[in-house]
């Protein structure tokens, strides 16, 4: 039996190393998103022989589970999860697998598990040095963009700290009520999870930065390490009016966890939400990979 606890803030202490030594490249394993996103999906957590295992609570009740994080038994701990989603009646589900994943659940359960490649969960993960310098005719239209920011705009570029950070959730404020969160379930979702980055930017250890034009702040980002040479980016808003502030947020930011953390090579930009033109505007940073994952349903 898997003594699953509500997770909390607390929790990072123990998890954090755990999910850094096991170096892994997927966004849905960071304790910033995790703790963030639990104010929409209660997740659960439970410490097996050093090894971190997560399970999450769906909008209609049904419970899925993270692949195990680190060292140990997997064939045990998979069936263990597997025992406690039939203790509460649901069949066993587990969310955001990798082709990795898959393979080890294929040789230590061969057959038993159906998958479902989920295209817009797909982490888009770039260099960060090509972030910084935007090189090359794939990111000629981004470098366009920022020529066109820097021409027209009296700028400055700040990292955020509490000094600023009640101002910048002003500047995001403003930029919600520009959208239909009545209609669009998920946004109106990822409203609640920012509003927590801002309420706990400092015990989740965030990082970001703020643009401004004429002193107005027009973009900002935050977001944290995912492990020793990946960030995380969290959440990135402009104002859409303001042509290039979306490029120059992303550059100089980049530029900053260079200067920053000299020893992170990779920056994952999250998934796309299903949303086409998101997909279409992370893809157009020309992506080193692009992390897969599937849902795996067990069969029995």
């Amino acid at each position: 039996m898997i003594n699953f606890k509500a997770l909390e803030l607390e929790d990072q202490a123990w998890m954090v190393p755990l999910l850094m030594a096991a170096g892994l490249q997927n966004s849905q394993y960071s304790f910033a998103n995790l703790f963030a996103w639990s104010v929409i999906y209660p997740y659960y957590v439970a410490r097996v022989d050093d090894c971190l295992l997560i399970k999450g609570i769906n909008l209609d009740g049904t419970p899925s589970y993270f692949f195990p994080a680190g060292p140990g038994d997997l064939k045990s701990l998979l069936l263990a999860m597997r025992q406690d989603a039939a203790a509460a009646g649901f069949a066993f589900k587990l969310i955001g697998l990798s082709p990795d994943n898959l393979s080890v659940i294929n040789r230590l359960f061969p057959g038993q598990f159906k998958f479902i490649e989920i295209c817009g969960l797909f982490d888009y993960v770039y260099l960060l040095d090509h972030l910084a310098r935007l090189p090359g005719r794939k990111l000629s239209a981004k470098r366009n963009h920022i020529n066109y920011f820097l021409r027209n705009n009296q700028w400055s570029f700040e990292p955020l700290t509490l000094n600023n950070l009640a101002e910048c959730w002003e500047m995001n404020q403003a930029w919600y009520k520009t959208r239909d969160l009545e209609s669009d379930q998920h946004l109106a979702q990822e409203c609640l999870v920012v509003r927590r980055f801002f309420e706990f930017f400092t015990e989740l250890g965030l990082e970001g930065g703020l643009l401004r034009s004429a002193g107005k702040i027009v973009a900002y980002t935050m977001g944290s390490r995912l492990n020793a040479y990946t960030f995380d980016i969290h959440v990135e808003k402009a104002f859409s009016e303001i042509r290039g502030a979306y490029q120059m947020i992303n550059r100089e930011f980049a530029r900053l966890i260079q200067k920053e953390h000299p020893e992170i090579i990779y920056v994952n930009r999250e998934d796309d939400q299903g949303h086409l033109g998101i997909r279409q505007a992370k893809l157009s940073y020309a992506p080193i990979r692009i992390e897969r994952k599937y849902l795996g349903k067990y069969k029995g």
